[in-house]
């Protein structure tokens, strides 16, 4: 470890060096059998689970509606993001790779980011459907069409890889003042950034893209959930309310296990608070991994629709006989 320190020191103020070191999971290093298995696993049931719902949305005529839609873009996120951090982490779990090209690691990177991104305005997209289908749904249908549904679309895209594809160039051309050493045993934006000399003139940009991502966004989702909220407190009959509630409660749960751990991972390094980096490790793939693993079984479970078609399609078929 240490001479592959020594190979990714750059001097005083250097450009990028080819490689980067990754340090991984603390204290796995010396027993990486002992999180393959699981890796393996989480990425295998990702996959599984979000092409499930994939599947479904993509064969059944009657989820083609927005809310599904939106749902379907949400699982696209989701493999594209476990797909994103796999080859890094199985690295380091099956061969102890701890170096990536730096080319390798800013393509991860822009990945990572694009899905994380995408991921967020999918959400955000759905706190707004639910919105509008409980506080206005005599026009959810007029308000909601096709070619809003496409624009959002459009959007979505523009605003994942518009706001991302200027980083891994930005973060190639900068200074570099620090060890090309990376605290995750994979490749992101702030870990990386921060290694550039202080006044590097990409940290603006970098500054900008998550105030507009990551800061605006779980904003306008809880400002929606509160316009919910405000509605059905006028909502005489309880089982109205808890009927409309149910709707909300696959979303609001995907929401709290995206951002929580995201707004604690800011807190901690904002606030320099005294966590070992295990910790920070931990909650960081919390974060990243975990998303992909529940998300299919929250809306396969509290979405009626999605767990009937998929009972329904798993369901060997009844043959008739003739004689």
């Amino acid at each position: 470890m240490s001479t592959l320190l020594t190979q990714t020191a750059p001097n005083s103020s250097t450009s990028m060096a080819p490689t980067f070191l990754l340090v991984g999971m603390p204290g796995l290093s010396g027993v990486p059998s002992w999180w393959t298995m699981p890796l393996i696993a989480v990425y295998l049931l990702s996959a599984l689970g979000n092409g499930t719902i994939l599947w479904i949305i993509a064969l059944e005529p009657a989820l083609h509606r927005p809310m599904h839609f939106f749902l379907f873009l949400l699982s696209v996120s989701d493999i594209g993001l476990v797909t994103a951090l796999t080859p890094t982490l199985l690295g380091l779990a099956l061969a102890g790779a701890h170096t990536v090209p730096a080319s390798a690691c800013l393509l991860q990177m822009f990945f990572v980011h694009v899905f994380s991104v995408m991921e967020s305005s999918v959400l955000l997209a759905m706190s707004i459907d639910r919105a509008l289908a409980i506080c206005r749904p005599l026009r959810y249908s007029a308000l909601l069409t096709n070619g809003v549904i496409s624009k959002i679309s459009v959007a979505i895209a523009f605003r994942c890889l518009g706001l991302h594809l200027p980083l891994p160039f930005l973060l190639a051309c900068m200074p570099y003042c620090r060890p090309q050493v990376l605290t995750h045993s994979y490749c992101l934006h702030p870990d990386v950034a921060r290694l550039a000399c202080p006044g590097a003139w990409g940290a603006a940009y970098s500054l900008f893209v998550v105030l507009s991502v990551m800061g605006l966004d779980p904003l306008l989702i809880f400002f929606s959930y509160g316009l919910i909220g405000k509605v059905l407190q006028g909502v005489e009959s309880r089982e109205d309310r808890w009927k409309a509630g149910q709707t909300c409660v696959a979303h609001l749960s995907a929401v709290l296990l995206f951002y929580i751990p995201m707004i604690l991972l800011a807190l901690i390094s904002h606030l320099e608070l005294p966590i070992t980096q295990h910790t920070h490790t931990l909650l960081s793939y919390v974060h990243f991994l975990l998303p992909p693993l529940i998300n299919p079984i929250l809306y396969s479970v509290k979405m009626k629709e999605i767990r009937e078609r998929i009972l329904n399609r798993l369901q060997p078929r009844k043959m008739g006989c003739s004689q």
